[in-house]
């Protein structure tokens, strides 16, 4: 016996071998890659080339010469190692792409899936910490719950709930953990949620009839936004209608932690705070306003009145759909309901723009905008110009907003986020509809995991004959939901004994009353009683002539009251 079949006989392979992997096939994805036009406007645009070995001119003239040569045939071992090396090829992986020497795409544009669930408008998104999970939010009223690592080919949600009732939901935002969500909608009490959906809280209201907003509880006012503090999973922002931002600690909900409350330019009124946002570091809290303000607040500060402001920042009266800070914390992005984009750089000069790009339709208030991971480019979404016109992804240098990329899409998009682990794209759409966009060669997990799964199974005959020849008999008493637990047999005895002196649970008849004022029962007079007793059949349990006895006796009786009554009248 050799030493390899000792080691195999143990269960061990071998010492420092790559595992036989299986090679999974990269023109898989190839059913789900977008086939709708792409307009390139910058001046180096990118290959969409399938994954496979690049081979230059020059080793392709050099192998056409070598086929033109007598190649001597390889020997049987040299052979068997080339199979062997082949069998042992790692699974595809997008961090091998560069030993291919392929040209990766700059946006994971390339293929994209659909999550066909909602019927309306796609008002809200987000997606865990983590990448393997989506929640929407519609105005349909509903929210729903997607996992990419659950789902099939019918890409459907794994639940489906409506948080507030009839109220359309605004924002949707993951805590840092993932561990749990917060639902802001239509009302003025935002929800908060564990992983799988499960309502855990919900924060209180504030009284309407007090002016001072410092003084009430919570939120008079609709919400508009939400979002979560980056490095305490337990503090969170919410904005609102009633021209204030309140900072809330989840282990309170009845009672907000701050107040801040905003006070337009126009001699002190109300202003609805339409989005609210903290800096990477926590260090600063923004807030944008519907009279076009934006202002800024030093989180360690009593928030009296903002540390910066821009009163015109985008025009009075319009919904400034999202306010993001960019990674290094210095430059903030605005998308702002009056069809611009801004972005301000460098917060010692916050008063000025330095670049603006206008021309965006914007169709939804909570049309939003924010950065790519690498922090090199701006995405967004651009309103359809007709009806029923196709919408388009914006994707433009941070530096002069210059369009890099315009992709189209089926309808206008609302909602882009683009996560940084997974390196995906996901889109709510005005038609309901939520657009997952990736690339194979630089995207991890995700919508990929998708493909890794065939089609569900079709029923054939033989299953249903099956089905139909052993059906399986199951009574609901015999499930363990229904089982009864306090039955006969689980030591129950004394609590059996116990229900039977008990008049109710043992359904004892009721007693006939012996007397007057027995059993809870009381007569009206003594006569009234007599006659209740003559009428009431009790001879069930008595002799025939002691009741006979006792029938003479009582009409004697009434008889000499009658004969007394008529001699007094006469008298």
């Amino acid at each position: 016996m050799t030493e390899t079949d000792i080691f195999a006989a143990m269960g061990i392979s071998g010492f420092g071998k790559a595992s036989k992997k299986k090679q999974l096939d990269p023109s898989r994805f190839d059913k789900n890659k977008r086939n709708s036009a792409e307009v390139f406007t910058s001046s180096t645009s990118t290959s969409f080339s399938t994954p496979g070995p690049h081979v230059s001119p020059l080793a392709s003239t050099q192998f056409d010469d070598e086929k033109d040569k007598d190649v001597e045939p390889l020997d049987a071992g040299v052979e068997e190692k080339t199979r062997n090396k082949e069998e042992e090829e790692p699974e595809y992986d997008p961090s091998d792409i560069d030993q291919f020497n392929l040209d990766q795409p700059e946006f994971p544009v390339t293929h994209e899936i659909i999550l066909k669930d909602h019927t309306k408008v796609v008002s809200a998104l987000a997606l865990d910490p983590s990448g393997a999970r989506i929640l929407s939010g519609s105005h349909d009223y509903d929210c729903k719950l997607w996992d990419f690592g659950g789902m099939d080919m019918r890409c459907k949600p794994f639940k489906s709930w409506e948080p507030a009732g009839t109220y359309h939901i605004h924002d949707l935002k993951y805590s840092n953990d993932g561990q749990r969500f917060l639902v802001v909608s239509g009302t003025s009490q935002a929800k908060l949620f564990d992983r799988d959906g499960e309502e855990q809280a919900t924060f209180i209201k504030g009284d309407p009839y007090i002016r001072d907003m410092r003084h009430t509880a919570g939120h008079v006012g609709e919400l508009s936004s939400c979002t979560w503090h980056p490095r305490d999973a337990h503090i969170f922002m919410t904005s609102s209608a009633d021209s204030t931002i309140r900072i809330w600690d989840v282990e309170n909900k009845r009672k907000q932690k701050t107040v801040i409350v905003i006070k337009s330019r126009e001699r002190g009124a109300r202003t609805k705070v339409t989005t609210c946002t903290y800096s990477p570091d926590g260090g600063m809290i923004g807030g944008a306003c519907l009279d076009g303000a934006i202002h800024m607040w030093q989180a360690n500060s009593n928030f009296v009145r903002p540390n910066m402001t821009v009163e015109a920042a985008h025009t009075k009266g319009t919904e400034t759909g999202s306010m993001t800070f960019s990674v290094d914390g210095r430059t903030i992005l605005t998308r702002g309901g009056d069809d611009t984009i801004r972005v301000v750089w460098d917060l010692r000069s916050f008063k000025k723009p330095i670049a603006t790009k206008a021309g965006l339709a914007t169709l939804y208030p909570t049309t939003n905008a924010m950065f790519s991971p690498d922090d090199k480019y701006v995405i967004t979404g651009a309103g359809a110009m007709s009806k029923g016109g196709k919408g388009k992804l914006m994707f433009m240098a941070k530096n002069d907003l210059s369009v890099a990329k315009t992709l189209e899409v089926d309808s206008t998009p609302v909602k882009v986020y683009w996560h940084s682990k997974i390196n995906q794209i996901v889109t709510g759409l005005s038609s309901g509809q939520i657009c997952v966009l990736y690339s194979p060669m630089t995207s991890l997990n995700g919508a990929k995991l998708l493909l890794n799964k065939g089609p569900p199974r079709k029923v054939t005959v033989e299953d249903m004959s099956d089905a139909l020849a052993a059906p399986s008999i199951i009574t609901p008493h015999a499930l363990p939901m229904f089982r009864d637990l306090e039955g006969p047999g689980r030591g129950t005895k004394r609590k059996a004994e116990k229900n039977r002196l008990d008049p109710r649970k043992s359904k004892r008849p009721e007693l006939p009353v012996t007397g007057p004022g027995r059993g809870g029962r009381v007569g009206a007079s003594a006569t009234q009683h007599v006659v209740q007793n003559l009428v009431r059949d009790t001879t069930r349990d008595q002799d025939v002539c002691s009741v006979t006895f006792l029938t003479i006796f009582f009409f004697w009786i009434l008889c000499l009251d009658v004969a007394f009554a008529i001699a007094f009248f006469d008298a």
